[in-house]
């Protein structure tokens, strides 16, 4: 079950991060504001996946 939610959890991180790096590559920013709102919403989306990640592992971990 917990696989299931990470699994899911994780496809949608990757969805927006990717999704922004399209819009970053894709020169949606107007101007250096938009610029670093959108690098800081690509890095708490990595940040949330690394978090994800480990809490993932540990759930595996105390369960063996």
């Amino acid at each position: 079950m917990i696989q299931d939610f990470v699994r899911v959890l994780r496809e949608k991180i990757r969805t927006d991060m990717n999704n922004y790096a399209d819009d970053f590559s894709g020169g949606a920013c107007r101007n250096f504001e938009e610029y670093h709102k959108l690098c800081g919403s690509i890095q708490g989306l990595a940040l949330a996946e690394r978090y994800l990640i480990d809490l993932a592992a540990k759930v595996e971990r105390d369960d063996e």
